[in-house]
């Protein structure tokens, strides 16, 4: 019999590509998410769909009687400046709904193990010099890394006490095809559809902030990586929390240069003054994850760009909307 998992948030960008990685390797797929943010049209062909709001009984529901192997929990409130202008929103959706999950798993009698999607570069802030490992301080500047790492510890509380199996990835900044152009995350988006449609570059302060650009279609192999091994003993916080990222610092200046000649375009760059609270830099030391979970990016930035543009090119400027 195939082994089970659920997806929370399958139809979103991440989501979607875990979703796929596991069902190539022959799993039983479902997804959960409430198309929030995420599209149907981003769920394969074999995964059952089921909408829903993570902090429903119904979701509840679902992950305490679905007896699922494994739990990948993607589904969330990712946008920084909304956790800003509202943090008690934000803590509903990424705290209130989590806690609803782990409580269906810790009620529901079967092993399942579960996998958070949490976040490197909001978690570590600007405190010591990259590449950050996954000891390092941690002092979120914004609601949303505040949440991701409540969850954690609630992920650390969950194994240690209720003998959960819990493990939480610490993203970088991930991106790749099915990226939202319309969220402040999505850089790599927003400017594979502005050369699409040969529009200006804008690019905020002076193009020297740093960041660990990660495919996803590397997020999903750890996700599975991350499923399939065994993992350390159950501890503190960091005792199962990994770093998944290239451990290569990427200026926003090479972002935009390198996506200009994947793409062939003649388009601007143009600078705008610097977004307050930005990170200066940002990289993650991914160590652990190549010893422990046997897990390593294999998609080159270049590589990642040229198919991330492809299939933005590919697309029809309202479609990408």
């Amino acid at each position: 019999m195939a082994q089970r998992l659920l997806v929370t948030g399958g139809a979103g960008f991440i989501g979607s590509h875990v979703a796929d990685r596991f069902l190539a390797e022959g799993w039983d797929v479902t997804v959960l998410d409430d198309l929030s943010s995420g599209r149907e049209e981003n769920i394969a062909p074999g995964v059952t769909f089921v909408r829903g709001d993570i902090g429903s009984p119904e979701a509840h529901a679902l992950v305490r009687d679905g007896r699922f192997d494994v739990l990948c929990h993607l589904a969330a409130q990712i946008d920084v400046r909304r956790s800003v202008a509202d943090p008690a929103y934000d803590a509903t959706k990424n705290i209130l709904g989590s806690l609803n999950l782990l409580e269906a798993v810790r009620t529901s009698g079967h092993a399942t193990r579960v996998i958070f999607s949490s976040t490197g570069g909001a978690l570590y802030g600007d405190f010591d010099p990259p590449p950050s490992g996954e000891t390092n301080s941690k002092d979120p500047e914004s609601p949303y890394g505040i949440a991701k790492l409540a969850v954690e510890y609630y992920l650390a509380y969950y194994g240690r006490v209720h003998k959960l199996d819990t493990v939480a990835l610490r993203y970088g900044n991930v991106y790749g095809p099915r990226q939202d152009p319309h969220g402040e995350a999505g850089v790599v988006a927003i400017f594979c559809t502005r050369l699409r449609d040969g529009r200006a570059l804008t690019v905020f302060g002076d193009g020297s902030q740093t960041r660990d650009y990660v495919y996803a279609g590397d997020v999903a192999g750890a996700n599975f990586a991350a499923a399939t091994t065994t993992l350390p003993e159950r501890g503190r916080l960091d005792a199962r929390a990994f770093n998944i990222g290239t451990g290569i610092e990427t200026t926003v200046n090479t972002l935009a240069t390198t996506l200009k000649q994947v793409s062939g375009s003649a388009s601007a760059i143009e600078y705008a003054p610097a977004r307050p609270g930005e990170l200066a830099r940002s990289a993650l030391d991914t160590t652990k994850a190549r010893a422990v979970l046997g897990w390593k990016p294999v998609v080159s930035l270049a590589e990642g760009l040229d198919n991330t543009y492809r299939y933005f090119a590919a697309r029809r400027p309202e479609a990408a909307r």
